[in-house]
């Protein structure tokens, strides 16, 4: 951390998830304060039990909070509960910046749950009382692989044939804190890495480093449609471009 960075206290939601813990090391990495809101430090983000507490002296809070849910209602009622309790409790103590972490390509028309309950969750902070920035990521390196996780069977998945511009989760981590030490700027930020990729292509390579054998099934049938085909998972021409490729990433596969 540069000697005119001031120390700031800044909470992390989802603080033991993929991101939060990431977002927790960055921000420790740089010299400031990281405050964990998990149900281990006796917070419910559920009910809102504990925030205020936790919150105190908070300059900042960075929402990385993730949903299972696999029903659009269901994901719409825990991000709208979730949003709804941390920008009350941080307007109650006077946190100056509320970060939620987001996807790029979500105004595009989908069914996928996922997204519905992001959408309300942006739509939540930008009506709340909370300065705020909105820090949309583009899907990680490891997306292809889950994509073939979700369809695989018998030795056989499917997979839609998205362009998409991968990025690093070490990398959004980087970005969130980034943006969280800033003044809030009340508008949406893509954060993508460097490179498009062919959602298929990447599947094979990422099978091929990890020495599995998968038939691929190319094809628009299945949890993505043809509303996420060309161009609607790729970064505005203003997105923040992180450094690390996926032949990084494939490289770090390699060794295990």
């Amino acid at each position: 951390m540069g000697s005119s960075e001031e120390v700031r206290r800044v909470a992390v939601a989802g603080a033991t998830g993929r991101i939060g813990s990431l977002t927790v090391a960055a921000l420790r990495a740089r010299g400031h304060e990281a405050v964990e809101i998990s149900r281990a430090g006796g917070v419910d983000l559920r009910s809102g039990t504990g925030l205020d507490g936790l919150l105190a002296g908070v300059d900042a809070v960075i929402d990385t909070t993730n949903s299972p849910a696999a029903d659009a209602d269901e994901a719409v009622e825990f991000f709208t509960t979730v949003t709804a309790n941390l920008l009350a409790a941080e307007s109650r103590v006077g946190v100056a910046h509320h970060v939620v972490l987001s996807v790029v390509g979500l105004d595009n028309p989908t069914t996928n749950p996922h997204y519905a309950g992001k959408r309300a969750q942006e739509g939540a902070v930008m009506a709340g009382p909370v300065p705020w920035t909105i820090v949309r990521a583009t899907q990680f390196h490891d997306f292809a692989a889950m994509v073939v996780g979700w369809t695989r069977r018998d030795g056989v998945a499917t997979i839609a044939p998205l362009l998409v511009q991968p990025v690093a989760p070490g990398d959004v981590a980087v970005a969130l804190v980034e943006t969280t030490l800033g003044a809030a700027q009340h508008r949406r930020i893509d954060v993508a890495g460097p490179q498009t990729q062919d959602l298929v292509d990447m599947a094979r390579r990422t099978l091929a480093v990890r020495q599995e054998t998968v038939r691929l099934v190319p094809t628009w049938d299945g949890p993505f449609g043809t509303s996420m085909a060309g161009n609607a998972l790729l970064p505005g021409p203003d997105a923040r471009i992180m450094p690390t490729t996926f032949d990084e990433w494939l490289v770090d596969q390699a060794r295990g």
